[in-house]
């Protein structure tokens, strides 16, 4: 891919690897988000259009995206004006390399989003984007069966499995869905949301004891979950026959049931238990590189992105959510609306504890998912002992940490080097 610069007047195709000379006409935006032509020409077009200034939007793959800036950074020179890209893309920088945007005086609506943006230090480094995740969502008719006092936006996983047992016990039939098959995404619940929420850490707590009480939980809630959850992928699919009553996925995979019946069926946050409301954000996020050639033009360009009117022009473009509030407006799709509203009550919640995307893992990345399917499938699916299945597998998920070298992320504490397995 190339970029423009523009040298007295000449328009100069200029390969990435090298450094533009001259005024820079235009912000250039290094984004790793929004890469798909369409998406890519929509924030081109609805997005960015209504900037005082002009913006060259430029979005890239991690390695290529990661590759320029380190080059102008080593060179202490350089085009880029504004970074676009997923909070575990800052994580791996040093802080010290993004300008501090305190002053800009924008944030996200939750504290929990700018805690994390922070990135260890006490300024903000990047400044929350938008956001997408996985949320529950559920039948109408599974209210009237919420246990006394439940509140469907701030559930605890007893109240959930309360909730599951009461359907179940009422229709005769397990109505919780649970998106165990094959293309299912069950292990980023385990990694986002069970384990954050009971051992507020993921690595380092895998065989803790508040983890052999999170496997507890998990086996109570399987028995009341459909048993052919093991062949369910799209929870969608199973809200619309009546397989599933109360299912959890992510956004896009329930979006078919909001759009066609979005009458018959309600989004809401994940539960929390003991150690929070554990959930994971999918966050991206916006920085300035300490090289960027006109650092107050590239805070106009962030000021710009963080207005409400412009984040809900990012979620038409790219369908990830806004962090700042922002009341939708009726035209958006119906599983635009369910999804964004139960978001926003996730990230904002007081309890919140995000459990981020593996980050550092390289091509070990499926390696560490399987250490979290195979640990249900042993505990839940086959009951084996919990403390046994934890102690064995913590041996393999030791070992693929030692092998990356990759550090901790939230909620784990930080680590210098491999995150260790406790």
């Amino acid at each position: 891919m190339s970029f423009r610069c523009h040298v007295a007047g000449v328009v100069s195709a200029v390969a990435i690897g090298l450094s533009a000379t001259g005024a820079q006409a235009d912000i250039l935006f290094w984004s790793t988000q929004a890469k798909p032509v369409e998406e890519a020409q929509a924030m081109r077009e609805q997005v960015l259009s209504g900037f005082s200034g002009g913006v060259d939007y430029q979005p890239n793959d991690g390695g290529p995206w990661l590759t320029r800036l380190k080059a102008e950074l080593e060179s202490g020179t350089g085009t880029i004006g504004v970074l676009g890209a997923l909070h575990g893309d800052f994580a791996a920088l040093d802080p010290d390399d993004l300008i501090d945007l305190d002053d800009l005086g924008v944030k996200a609506a939750s504290e929990t989003f700018n805690t994390l943006a922070r990135l260890g230090t006490d300024h903000m480094q990047y400044v929350p984007w938008m956001q997408a995740s996985y949320i529950m969502a559920a039948n109408r008719k599974a209210l009237e069966y919420l246990p006394e006092g439940a509140d469907i936006n701030a559930l605890t996983y007893d109240q959930l499995i309360e909730w599951a047992a009461n359907v179940h016990e009422a229709t005769g039939e397990p109505k919780f869905g649970f998106p165990a098959g094959p293309k299912g995404l069950k292990h980023r619940f385990f990694q986002g949301y069970l384990y954050p929420s009971f051992t507020n850490g993921v690595v380092r707590t895998f065989a803790s004891d508040d983890a052999v009480v999170a496997w507890e939980k998990m086996r109570e809630l399987w028995s009341h979950t459909n048993p052919a959850s093991t062949n369910f992928s799209f929870m969608q699919e199973q809200l619309l026959s009546g397989d599933a009553w109360i299912v959890f996925d992510h956004t896009s995979r329930l979006a078919q049931a909001f759009n066609e019946r979005p009458d018959e069926f309600v989004a809401f946050p994940a539960p929390a238990g003991p150690k929070g409301r554990g959930f994971m954000p999918v966050l991206a996020g916006l920085a300035i590189p300490r090289t960027a050639p006109d650092v107050e033009a590239s805070k106009e360009l962030v000021r710009y992105m963080m207005r409400p009117e412009t984040q809900i022009a990012t979620l038409r473009a790219t369908n990830f959510f806004p962090v700042v509030d922002v009341d939708l407006p009726d035209d958006l799709p119906p599983a635009v609306k369910a999804a964004g509203d139960a978001i926003a009550r996730m990230s904002a919640a007081p309890d919140a504890n995000p459990g981020l995307l593996p980050a550092g893992l390289g091509d070990k990345g499926g390696d560490f998912n399987r250490v979290f399917v195979d640990t249900f499938e042993r505990i839940v699916l086959a009951g084996q002992d919990i403390r046994a299945v934890l102690d064995e597998q913590k041996q393999r998920l030791a070992q693929i940490m030692q092998e990356t070298g990759a550090p901790c992320w939230a909620p784990d504490a930080p680590s210098e080097g491999a995150c260790p397995v406790e």
